[in-house]
């Protein structure tokens, strides 16, 4: 993985942008129109396109285990592309797991194919089970959001990526590389509104699913997503939740949930609190390396402390609305203020890599075999899909830049409504990581007020043990919990896949974490996890094959 280098102010993408410009991968020519797609209309009126890519061999090739990509068309300008998976094991009763990357852009297909997903792909650019995938405990829908973001799209154009800002040029500006999607990127341009696009879409996803697979039964929901998930993660659960209670009490239609868990891996939650601990982490880090030199360690807390510095400048867009261009750009100049200052001097004089600090700044890990993989069209057409891969949008990215969207306060505040709720909260954290450093977010779980703060506060570590072996340590108390993942970059289920299905298989089953042993008490309501039956004592989930 990477950072947009062409970008000063640099936000935590999840993956580089789409397929490397430059090889022949980004000039291919026109994509086909798939063959074979089944359509489904809903009671609602909204249209399911989609095809069964485990019968093309594509993907999930577990026997008997199905799995379904496509789109949502809500209206004749949002069409959102998913792939859904059913659980490897009992499927009827297993919970949905909705997953998310980050960016803001970053396509979910990057945790699918590089952390978490059914399979993975090699230098060959073929793809091979994955023993740890999510789903051996839960069904797992993946979506590209927001529009623009992967194979979603408003409309297609023929057209060229400009090489210098990303956007989408047409035929008669660039010539013709390849079909595109087209968006208006402001009409999606903060993570509230992301979050009203994406329940729609979710909404839809649903109201479809009984005859796309009749098998699923359950409704128990998990939202676990990653980087600028942080964001996404609770300012969605809290908006889900809202309109949730609304179909519950007959104010609105559409298919009620139960909401079990939200997992935030290696999330920037709120700037205010992870700002300073930028600096901290370059220089005191778990690995004793000393990453940028005192000059410059002295400038990055300067930055953040200093009047009209990071913290001034974010308290000031905290006192706005966030409603006007004003507010926005006073959001932005404190985005600016705390990113190139605080946060960017490491990647300029560190040579150290952004999502893993062990590595070099040029850091090829993981792998991004996977979009070389989206543009066979072999696979295009399985999946049913007529546009080049975009794994990281930069329309959408300078659209959440410019209203500032980085910076906002709210989103801790979600997170601790989420924490009065009968759902369980689960942050998890690489140690190896930069850009959402674990230094980070242990003050998030520690500034976030809920009901048992002083209790979680004063619950110290307890290792976190898969079969004997130790892989990070674990504070949690009541349905909150913070986990530092040892030996682990950014994308956590990359690094230490083990662990990271351990976590969400006891987060989503309400069991204690750092051993799997028993059942939390007062974590869930009546509609907690009953329907996740798959716990450690009743599936036989894989094991660790080597030293961590």
């Amino acid at each position: 993985m990477r950072i947009n280098t062409l970008i000063p102010v640099l936000l935590p993408l999840a993956a580089a942008t789409s397929i490397p410009r430059g090889t022949e991968f980004a000039r291919r020519q026109l994509p086909k129109e798939p063959t074979d797609v089944k359509t489904i209309t809903t009671a609602n009126n909204v249209t399911i396109r989609y095809k069964e890519p485990g019968e093309e061999g594509v993907c999930e090739t577990t026997p008997g285990v199905n799995s379904y990509a496509g789109y949502v068309d809500l209206a004749e300008n949002v069409h959102t592309f998913f792939w859904f998976f059913e659980a490897r094991h009992n499927p009827e009763t297993a919970p949905i797991t909705l997953w998310l990357n980050g960016g803001p852009g970053s396509d979910s297909l990057i945790g699918l194919f590089e952390e978490l997903g059914p399979c993975h792909v090699n230098e060959s650019y073929e793809t091979y089970l994955n023993p740890h995938s999510w789903n051996e405990v839960s069904n797992m829908l993946f979506i590209s959001q927001p529009l623009g973001t992967g194979f979603s799209y408003s409309e297609e154009g023929e057209g060229s990526l400009n090489p210098i800002t990303g956007s989408f040029e047409p035929a008669d500006v660039a010539g013709v590389q390849g079909r595109y999607p087209v968006i208006n990127a402001t009409m999606i341009d903060t993570t509230n509104l992301a979050a009203e696009a994406t329940w729609e879409v979710l909404q839809g996803f649903l109201g479809a699913l009984p005859k796309l697979d009749s098998k699923v039964k359950s409704k128990s929901f998990n939202l676990w997503t990653e980087s600028y998930g942080g964001h996404y993660g609770p300012a969605f659960f809290d908006h889900f939740y809202e309109q949730n209670e609304k179909i519950a009490n007959g104010t609105v239609e559409g298919v009620q949930l139960d909401f079990n868990t939200l997992g935030i891996i290696n999330g920037i939650i709120d700037e205010a609190i992870q700002a300073p601990h930028y600096p901290e982490f370059a220089v005191h880090n778990t690995y004793g390396i000393k990453a940028v030199n005192q000059t410059v360690y002295d400038y990055m807390k300067f930055a953040n402390s200093m009047p009209n510095g990071c913290q001034d400048q974010v308290a000031t867009c905290k006192a706005t609305n966030r409603t006007s261009l004003s507010d926005y750009a006073l959001c932005t100049e404190a985005t600016n203020m705390c990113r190139d200052n605080v946060e960017s001097p490491y990647y300029y004089f560190s040579g150290r890599g952004v999502y893993d600090i062990r590595h070099p700044y040029e850091d090829p890990t993981p792998p991004s075999y996977y979009e070389q993989y989206l543009a066979k069209d072999s696979v295009m057409n399985a999946i049913g899909v007529d546009l080049n891969y975009t794994s990281s949008n930069d329309e959408i990215y300078f659209a959440f830049q410019q209203t500032g969207d980085f910076v906002w306060p709210n989103f801790i505040e979600d997170l601790e409504d989420i924490l009065t709720r009968p759902v369980r909260v689960a942050l998890i954290y690489g140690d190896a990581d930069y850009i959402c450093n674990w230094f980070g977010g242990q003050a998030i779980s520690l500034a976030t007020k809920y009901k048992h703060s002083k209790e979680f506060a004063k619950a110290g570590y307890a290792p976190l043990l898969v079969d004997g072996v130790e892989f990070g340590e674990t504070r949690e108390y009541g349905n909150f919990s913070f986990t530092r993942v040892y030996e682990a970059g950014h994308e956590v289920p990359y690094y230490q896949p083990v662990a990271a299905l351990q976590l969400f298989n006891r987060t989503l089953n309400g069991w204690e974490l750092p051993k799997g042993e028993k059942k939390l008490k007062s974590n869930f309501g009546s509609s907690g996890p009953a329907t996740a039956t798959h716990t450690e004592s009743s599936v036989a989930l894989p094991t660790s094959t080597g030293s961590i």
